[in-house]
């Protein structure tokens, strides 16, 4: 099952791993693997890079930061294709994404002599940044019947699928709850209309995917590689300026439900 529809699907600027995913996924449908153990992969993958870029290996951390990304899609599609919808890799997947985020960014500004306040908002900026695109997504994803595994509003804790421990669905959510709450607060309260709104167009929800994490893994690596390194994370910071561009046109044009 698809995220979306194909008549809804948008392009999206942050899922350029999505076609290498789908072949790694469907090559180990009938394997033992489990997307959890894609989770960890990309948890490898995550690491490694991080130790490159310490280490001034900027074309290896490109690599495995794009690894990182394809593997981040292929658990997902691994989920789908074994038709084994799982709390557990949701919100691991999520948790394992925020902890590698912190720690790229923390391997940015040691190689840097970037301040540590710039690094910390350019953090909070990529969470924030992030967060957006989830949201805008989800709400996507449900109104025509995607994949729901991520739910709009994550208020409590869901019911665990069969096959899945409901006492590793309850850590994993509270670590999410922990990590992403205050995020999550931050843009609906930016944008507490969005999912009652029209259905955002596919330009719009092109450029918001600019937020994802995939693109913005492209970017570091692409910056990683041609010296810029020491911009990373005032570009980051800057652009977080944005989320309110894109709620500003979303609320503005697009605030009246017409489906």
């Amino acid at each position: 099952m698809s995220k979306l529809p194909k008549e809804n699907k948008f392009i999206d600027l942050s899922d350029y791993g999505r076609p290498i995913a789908i072949v790694i996924a469907n090559s180990l449908k009938n394997t033992a693997v489990t997307p959890v153990h894609v989770t960890i992969g990309f948890i490898i993958s995550g690491l490694i890079a991080i130790y490159c870029i310490i280490q001034g290996y900027y074309w290896l951390a490109a690599f495995f930061l794009i690894v990182k990304s394809v593997l981040d899609a292929a658990d997902g599609e691994l989920a789908r294709v074994k038709q084994r919808p799982s709390y557990t890799g949701r919100y691991l997947d999520s948790v394992a994404d925020i902890i590698l985020n912190a720690l790229f960014f923390i391997s940015i500004w040691y190689i840097t002599n970037t301040t540590i306040w710039i690094g910390l908002l350019a953090f909070i900026g990529l969470q924030l940044q992030g967060t957006l695109y989830n949201y805008y997504y989800v709400i996507l994803r449900n109104k025509f019947n995607g994949d729901t595994t991520s739910r709009v509003f994550e208020n409590k804790t869901p019911i665990a699928f069969d096959g899945e421990r409901q006492k590793h669905v309850n850590i994993l959510f509270g670590l999410y709850k922990l990590f992403y709450g205050a995020f999550d607060k931050t843009i609906y309260t930016l944008d507490s209309t969005a999912d009652k709104g029209s259905v955002l167009p596919n330009w719009l929800m092109t450029s918001v995917s600019t937020f994802g994490l995939g693109f913005q893994l492209l970017i570091i690596a692409i910056m990683l590689v041609l010296g810029y390194k020491a911009l990373i994370l005032p570009f980051f910071l800057v652009y977080t300026a944005m989320i309110f561009v894109f709620i500003g046109i979303r609320k503005f044009f697009y605030s009246e439900l017409t489906i």
